[in-house]
């Protein structure tokens, strides 16, 4: 299948930046994925189920990750973030980078998806992009700053072993309450419907400019060098349980749009 995407570039605008090497990591992916799995409409599960030849969302939620190692590949690599200017109140196409971001990516997905016209192939690379995008878009430093690289460059110590602030988000909060993904996706809060319909409705723009305020409480959580440990894990990875909530809430309520 051709990729027609232009090669990466990096220009200072809104969208410039790196997001790191992971996104919530395995688990917080998978984790992600099953929660939207249990709010699928019966058309969605059927028509998933034919694209991914059984295959599970969780399973091919980390499929956006395993591929980076290929350089045909590469091109995808500004699609798993989006870095705003300080203070950015709204998206202007015109000065996103070329190459693709977070949210345009989203946006191609829905686009392939929704095209009758699309291959198999087609579709089912890009279900599988689409489930991995958007809980990259519930990780708030993935909306961060391109000058520090989305807290990549802010150096932390996480239960006394080097680390920076990214990867704490990505992973190491996560790996370090040692849960599988499913029993973190059976301990999420229960919701009314009323809840639930709340979150799932807005736009991907919505969602973008929540994940970026997010964001800025983030930054403000940790000084560089600052040893971060069991008093992190009690203030922070709740918001990190809220954000894998959302995000499979709102991956089911994209995937019912496009297949019902």
């Amino acid at each position: 299948m051709k990729q027609l995407i232009l090669s990466v570039c990096f220009l200072f605008s809104i969208s410039v930046g790196f997001a790191g090497d992971n996104d919530w990591g395995q688990t917080g992916h998978r984790a992600t994925a099953e929660i939207a799995q249990s709010y699928l409409s019966k058309d969605a599960k059927k028509e998933i189920a034919k694209l991914l030849n059984g295959k599970s969302l969780a399973f091919v939620s980390t499929f956006g990750d395993e591929i980076k190692s290929d350089s045909e590949y590469r091109k995808y690599g500004p699609w798993h973030y989006v870095n705003l200017p300080e203070n950015a109140t709204k998206y202007i196409v015109d000065d996103a980078n070329p190459d693709g971001d977070l949210l345009m990516g989203i946006r191609k997905c829905v686009e392939v998806l929704k095209d009758k016209s699309s291959s198999k192939e087609e579709k089912e690379f890009y279900l599988k992009m689409l489930v991995h995008f958007i809980g990259d878009l519930h990780q708030p430093l993935h909306t961060g700053r391109g000058e520090d690289k989305g807290g990549n460059d802010i150096q932390v110590r996480w239960f006394g072993d080097g680390s920076n602030l990214h990867r704490v988000w990505d992973s190491e909060m996560i790996d370090s309450y040692d849960m599988s993904y499913t029993e973190m996706a059976r301990n999420t809060k229960v919701l009314s419907k009323a809840q639930t319909k709340s979150i799932a409705s807005g736009t991907f723009e919505d969602w973008m400019y929540e994940s970026k305020k997010l964001s800025e409480r983030v930054y403000a959580s940790a000084e560089v060098g600052e040893k971060l440990s069991y008093r992190y894990m009690y203030d922070w990875f709740p918001v990190v349980g809220e954000q894998l909530q959302k995000g499979g809430i709102r991956l089911a309520q994209v995937l019912n749009e496009i297949f019902d």
